[in-house]
């Protein structure tokens, strides 16, 4: 590497605009050995800043084809090169590349600064959060079990992203996801009550609002958060959320009933189980039973929505395909619309 490379003004990978070079720092997030069909081998590495990410291939014949191979995954590094969007998507026309030292907090780098994170303050989403839960949730025993839940992994949840990839897949976004989610639960859950007021036995508004609140509760058990991002555990890989998500529940409502916080009756804790395994509704998707109560139908569509239209999002905002349609290159898998002029 070019140890003693200098730079000229600092900016960022972001801000970067097809054709135009720049210094800038990045972390290394991706580092494949691939061959292509004809056999011939290259390296497909990524990089990304706060707003972020690229991945292109080193050719084996390229120059820096030999120095690529002891670049690491997680590692912060200071780049020369020329910005370019492709049809294959954004890359960097690498000139200089060497790692970053300390000097180089004097020109901004900051390694808190590479984690792609929520719009919303997480401190300001939590508040929110537990200030719904105290004042629409209406039964003493299972708010405070909500409370308990929130209030003992505060520091994780603010922090957490919704996912590994997909949706909200950033720090904060479990806060955005299940804010918005339980957001969406407490306006459902008022409309079907009041439209089916002769439901028997009645919608249970409080078990809507909390599970919408605690659907994703299990993430903190799937999902680790390294400096590249989140990954899944053993457990995650082995189990999911949604059964880890049930176990944590079950753990807390034990928790608070030793403690005499709140004694939650057994149908009550029952039904609330129920709307978290069977949130994802199909087994494919990681639940093994579908919603089979009225509350738990609410619950799954409101996080179904939720989570599809944040990746609508994600593919009409990142997208660099030509035309009125995007790529398929999204959480969704599918073209998207943008419109006949952009």
């Amino acid at each position: 590497m070019s140890a003693g490379m200098l730079f000229s003004t600092i900016a960022r990978l972001s801000e970067l605009t097809d054709g135009q070079e720049g210094d800038f720092f990045v972390l290394m997030t991706l580092k494949e050995q691939l061959k292509t069909r004809d056999g011939k081998p290259y390296v497909r590495v990524g990089f990304r800043d706060g707003q972020r990410e690229v991945a292109f291939p080193i050719w084996c014949d390229a120059p820096l084809a030999e120095e690529c191979q002891g670049w690491q995954v997680g590692e912060f590094y200071k780049i020369r090169g020329v910005y370019r969007e492709t049809t294959y998507g954004p890359q960097i026309e690498i000139r200089k590349i060497r790692l970053v030292n300390d000097a180089d907090r004097a020109d901004g780098f900051d390694p808190e600064g590479f984690q792609p994170r929520s719009r919303v303050e997480p401190q300001e989403m939590f508040d929110e959060l537990t200030s719904l839960v105290v004042e629409k949730i209406a039964g003493r025993d299972l708010r405070a079990l909500v409370l308990h839940i929130l209030m003992t992994h505060r520091d994780e949840l603010l922090r957490l992203p919704a996912a590994a990839r997909n949706h909200h897949a950033y720090r904060g976004g479990w806060l955005e996801h299940v804010l918005s989610v339980t957001r969406t639960c407490i306006y459902l859950a008022e409309k079907y009550a009041e439209a089916y007021s002769d439901l028997r036995p009645p919608l249970d508004k409080d078990l809507v609002i909390a599970g919408g609140v605690l659907h994703d509760i299990g993430k903190l058990r799937e999902l680790s958060v390294g400096p590249v991002g989140a990954d899944h555990t053993p457990e995650g890989q082995l189990i999911g959320h949604v059964l880890q998500g049930r176990d944590m529940v079950r753990e807390a409502a034990a928790e608070c009933a030793a403690t005499g916080d709140c004694r939650l009756d057994a149908e009550t804790l029952l039904r609330l189980e129920h709307i978290i395994v069977s949130h994802q509704r199909l087994p494919e998707w990681g639940s093994p039973k579908p919603p089979m109560t009225p509350e738990a139908v609410l619950v799954h569509y409101a996080d179904d929505m939720d989570a599809k239209f944040q990746m609508m999002y994600e593919a009409l905002a990142e997208d660099t395909a030509v035309g009125p349609l995007t790529s398929r290159n999204n959480g969704l898998r599918q073209r998207v619309f943008r419109g006949m002029r952009g």
